[in-house]
């Protein structure tokens, strides 16, 4: 429910350089906004909107609108380069149409600071230019 995005999408990103092409409207740009998003971007202005409501799916013409968007971000850290005892991490967020946002870890619910944590001196941010 992220965006234009009404059902489960997943995106793999492989090692190396990906890089995410369409046509115009194809929602790049979306995919782009969700994992700045999930990393923590608080700036909805940002993410090109105006309210946090704005980055839950508002309907289509079949669809009803959603209640919450969520947005997952899965992490390979067997090379152990995260700050957290976990092969693999998962950074979740999920926000309401009633304005709360919740972060997880590891599907346990977190602060925004113990994912900056977990991420810093990795580069990955919603500031990273490899975002």
């Amino acid at each position: 429910g992220f965006k234009s995005f009404p059902n489960k999408t997943d995106i793999v990103f492989t090692e190396g350089v990906t890089a995410i092409l369409g046509p115009n409207g194809s929602g790049k740009s979306i995919v782009s906004d969700a994992v700045r998003w999930v990393l923590g971007e608080q700036s909805i202005k940002s993410l090109r909107g105006d309210k946090l409501e704005d980055v839950i799916f508002a309907g289509a013409d079949n669809q009803k609108p959603m209640n919450f968007c969520e947005v997952a971000l899965t992490i390979d850290n067997s090379d152990g380069k995260l700050n957290i005892d976990y092969s693999e991490v998962t950074i979740k967020r999920r926000a309401y149409r009633n304005g709360e946002s919740q972060f997880y870890l590891n599907n346990k619910n977190c602060r925004l600071k113990d994912i900056k944590e977990i991420l810093l001196d990795t580069g990955i941010g919603k500031d990273g230019y490899s975002i």
